[in-house]
């Protein structure tokens, strides 16, 4: 089964394809993108649904890779408005 793994950055990001046998996890797609070991502090999603690395994975899953969050989102909205407001 083919499954592609997205990691991204500001104004930066990567995409590969592997291909995994049935029954595998988001930890072998992991190990085969070469990605296994990511430095920080890393959350997984499967087509944005919450994942960890015993998640069973099928044929045409994108699987994410989650940095923490810099800013709440919340917080972020406010910050634009009150940019916009003044």
């Amino acid at each position: 089964m083919k499954v592609a793994l997205v990691r991204a950055w500001p104004r930066r990001f990567d995409w590969i394809e592997v291909e995994l046998p049935d029954g595998a996890r988001v930890a072998d797609a992991l190990q085969a993108a070469g990605w296994a070991g990511t430095s920080g502090p890393v959350e997984y999603a499967v087509f944005g649904v919450v994942a960890d690395a015993t998640t069973m994975l099928h044929d045409g899953d994108r699987v994410e890779l989650l940095r923490p969050l810099l800013v709440d989102p919340k917080e972020a909205r406010r910050r634009r408005a009150g940019q916009r407001a003044g």
